[in-house]
């Protein structure tokens, strides 16, 4: 089937995991002309270009804009907005400039008054990815069968929404139109929380191990075994990220973290008092809610 998109010139500023996938998914299915990967590390670009990601490679912004018809931000989402004032006098009348990051609300209004009318952004995440981070990182077929949720505004150019909704659609993915703020809670729930949780498991356990009883260290994480590393795998995702999401997203992920801490305590109590009906009825619902949610996907 054919695509009905496509663009003469895409800049992709960050090519990373999201970004280059996007940019492979793109080179396969001909949505481009000419990609050029636009970043701060010259190593990098250098991999991505080595890659076939990209077509060629700059670490200039303005050089990387110029002419694009797509403007593709993925970089971490506390500089998105930085990155794009950055291109903002550069970029061509009806150019349209999306970003892939899982914070939205904060980041339109950031975004939304740098942009002039000439110039459409629609914000879009698509939830997909894996710990690893860099070009070396980008998988063909990474959207594919995922969701990629589009937030726009009623300022959005209608126009420009079909193009990037096409976009996604093109890569395989489930395009889902929401509300900025619902999305920022639905995401500090399913993502940003379970980030914050193997990050802390693991050195809860590293910690724990410090404390052992006759002041003799045991080195805990070293007897981890499948349960375990599966569990923490996301906390080798990029630090660096996670804290920006964080920093972004932080009045929604410290709700989720409430929450989550009352549902800890109430455990807690039940184990503590060996109230093991209620320790299994906790258990049997979060199983059968888990085993629905695998066979619904």
């Amino acid at each position: 089937m054919s695509n009905t998109v496509h663009f003469k010139k895409v800049a992709l500023i960050g090519v990373g995991l999201i970004g280059g996938s996007l940019a492979l998914d793109m080179k396969a299915k001909a949505i481009a002309d000419e990609i050029v990967g636009v970043g701060r590390t010259r190593g990098n670009l250098d991999t991505a270009l080595t890659l076939g990601i990209v077509d060629s490679v700059t670490q200039d912004i303005a050089e990387g804009v110029k002419g694009a018809d797509l403007v593709i931000v993925a970089v971490p989402v506390l500089k998105v907005a930085s990155v794009i004032e950055a291109a903002a006098a550069h970029l061509a009348d009806g150019c349209i400039v999306t970003d892939v990051g899982s914070v939205k609300e904060r980041l339109i209004t950031e975004v939304t008054p740098l942009l002039g009318d000439s110039v459409s952004f629609v914000p879009a995440h698509p939830v997909a990815g894996t710990e690893n981070s860099g070009a070396g990182a980008a998988l063909t077929g990474l959207f594919n069968g995922r969701n990629c949720i589009v937030t726009p505004t009623d300022s959005t150019n209608q126009g420009a929404l079909a193009t990037i909704t096409e976009l996604w659609r093109a890569v395989g993915s489930r395009v889902v139109v929401m509300e900025p703020a619902l999305h920022d809670r639905i995401l500090s729930a399913v993502s940003h929380l379970p980030h914050v949780i193997a990050y802390a498991l693991v050195n809860t356990v590293a910690a724990a191990g410090k404390c052992a009883e006759g002041g003799e260290e045991t080195d805990m994480l070293s007897y981890s075994a499948g349960g375990f590393r599966d569990f923490t795998r996301i906390a080798s995702s990029s630090p660096e990220m996670w804290a920006d999401i964080c920093d972004m997203n932080s009045v929604a992920i410290v709700e989720m973290i409430e929450a989550f801490q009352t549902e800890l305590d109430a455990l807690k109590e039940a184990i503590e008092t060996r109230n093991m009906d209620a320790v299994k009825d906790e258990f049997n619902v979060a199983k059968s809610l888990r085993d629905e949610l695998i066979k619904s996907t």
